[in-house]
């Protein structure tokens, strides 16, 4: 019975331990991004809403929103500077004058590929090592943990 209750503690530290590998790792590559990205003057947030303004042109700001995970709030204000820094244009939607539907400029673009380089040398860093059958079991086990939670999305 004591052997029991000593392999569930251990299985919970192992649980934990690994949680909170995830969030350094995170924590880690999002302040190698952040410094990647500073002479560009662009945050981590405001690549993945220029990103996802690409992948969904015309999308409402609501829209963007959920996409990337943050407040309408957030968004707005991330888009605001997006446009002030000439990365994004907005216009009126189509069907609905009060959206403005925003797109990514030609600077924005270049800003795009300058940050997925930065990304690639850091994502390369981070996988060195690690085989890609490794690489999919540890899917496996994040997308089994992500439905545990009840997530929505397969692939953020």
């Amino acid at each position: 019975m004591a052997s029991l209750n000593l392999n569930e503690k251990k299985k919970q530290v192992e649980r934990r331990r690994a949680a909170q590998m995830m969030k350094r790792i995170l924590i880690h590559f999002h302040s190698q991004m952040d410094e990647a990205l500073r002479p560009q003057g662009v945050t981590i947030a405001q690549l993945r809403l220029l990103k996802t303004i690409r992948e969904e042109p015309g999308a409402s700001g609501a829209q963007l929103a959920r996409s990337c995970y943050m407040t309408p709030q957030s968004a707005q204000s991330l888009l605001t500077g997006l446009q002030r820094d000439g990365w994004v244009v907005r216009s009126k939607g189509r069907g609905n004058d009060r959206i403005l539907a925003a797109r990514v400029t030609p600077e924005g673009e270049k800003l795009l590929e300058t940050a997925e380089k930065a990304a690639k040398v850091i994502e390369g860093k981070l996988w060195r090592g690690v085989t890609e059958d490794s690489v999919e079991a540890l899917n496996a086990v994040l997308e089994q943990c992500l439905a545990n939670l009840g997530s929505e999305s397969n692939g953020a």
